[in-house]
């Protein structure tokens, strides 16, 4: 599929800032690591088997079908949507484990069932999404998102039940959940001085990198920035939930900016190069997602923005191999220890996850340029 030569397109390439060529590549690449993805695990309802087996809709694989949903937005091909029914009817719609389940990871795969929810023109069954997201809030509890990650895997289900069915109550609870983390937990998790976050309680201050910097890891910091983007598309410009979180979305942005390297990737402990310093994947792909988005809707400043986006691109594209498999991709974990050495080659523990997170930013930057 090539791209439109749009104005946006043509400026860009005259500033020389970036090729038609390079901007034609885009669904190229995302077509190649899907296909690789879906070839590999051509059935989605097959347990996974890292140290130990996990269903099929754990988060990893979770994150993997939001950046397909991604996908069928702009490329509705009948066998993404086969693929993803047929794994969310083998799990009943259900989130991981049961209805019963608190936890934001287990949580994460109702995102895709709304979204398959309202393609199918409201004919998938949601009522256990409900009963999970009524049972957690009945708690009358705001304290299980207590590591970042759990932001983009939890906040955007409520958000996106509470746009279908017009009750704010779940969008309310989302929001004083988000709000513990940032402000409440060991003291607020978001450093809003440096507009970046830690990952939880391990890592506040008195914790340093061995350079003496804060230790903000990357992919976590990219888990934030993509659920404030995901919350944020599912509520008008005049909410007061988008209002502030706009203002958090922008302070994380312009702190990314800084800390972005010269070859277009960011580090994954984000101001410590020292630790573990060198490309990586995942949280570069999300950053880009939040970014690409944030120009496109007129949040961020295309003047501020477009050479960090194509430097993003750039490395992002460097990292497909020929047969579609994405490389400098960190492994499961919590910082910027987990899974290293990260390099070209090397094979995360999980390759879902980051096929996601790449999906979703090649494909928003994708529809910027087309914009």
């Amino acid at each position: 599929m090539k791209m439109k030569k749009t104005a946006f397109t043509i400026l860009l390439a005259f500033c020389g800032i970036i090729t038609i060529e390079a901007q034609d590549n885009i669904l190229d690449l995302v077509h190649r690591t899907n296909d690789y993805f879906m070839e590999k695990y051509s059935d989605p309802t097959l347990d996974t088997y890292v140290n130990k087996r996990r269903t099929s809709n754990l988060w990893t694989r979770a994150v993997y079908y939001e950046g397909l949903m991604a996908l069928y937005e702009i490329d509705k091909q009948q066998r993404y949507i086969d693929y993803t029914d047929r794994w969310a009817d083998y799990h009943k719609w259900t989130a991981r484990h049961s209805v019963h389940d608190t936890d934001a990871d287990n949580q994460c795969c109702q995102q895709t069932y709304i979204d398959r929810h309202i393609q199918s023109g409201m004919q998938k069954d949601l009522s256990k999404v409900k009963e999970n997201l009524d049972y957690q809030m009945s708690t009358n509890r705001y304290d299980y998102w207590t590591w970042i990650d759990a932001i983009q895997m939890a906040m955007p289900v409520y958000a996106k039940y509470a746009k279908l069915t017009g009750e704010r109550k779940y969008l309310d609870y989302a929001m004083n959940s988000y709000r513990w983390s940032r402000d409440t937990l060991a003291g607020g998790l978001f450093n809003k001085q440096e507009g970046l976050w830690w990952r939880d309680k391990d890592y506040v201050p008195p914790y340093k990198e061995s350079d003496g910097n804060n230790c903000y890891w990357s992919r976590g910091n990219g888990w934030v920035y993509a659920a404030l983007v995901r919350v944020m598309e599912t509520l008008p410009k005049s909410d007061k939930a988008y209002k502030e979180l706009k203002k958090d979305f922008i302070l994380m942005s312009r702190a990314l900016v800084k800390c972005q390297r010269e070859d277009g990737f960011w580090n994954v402990s984000l101001v410590s190069p020292v630790t573990y310093g060198g490309p990586e994947m995942t949280g570069t792909s999300l950053f880009l997602y939040g970014m690409a988005w944030g120009v496109r809707n007129g949040i961020l400043k295309q003047k501020d923005y477009a050479t960090v986006m194509e430097k993003a691109w750039k490395a992002m594209a460097s990292c497909v191999h020929p047969n579609g498999f994405l490389g400098w991709n960190q492994g499961t974990g919590k910082d910027p220890s987990a899974g290293q050495p990260v390099t070209f080659t090397s094979v995360p523990d999980f390759e879902d996850y980051g096929t996601g997170c790449f999906m979703l930013g090649a494909i928003e930057y994708y529809k910027l340029t087309k914009k």
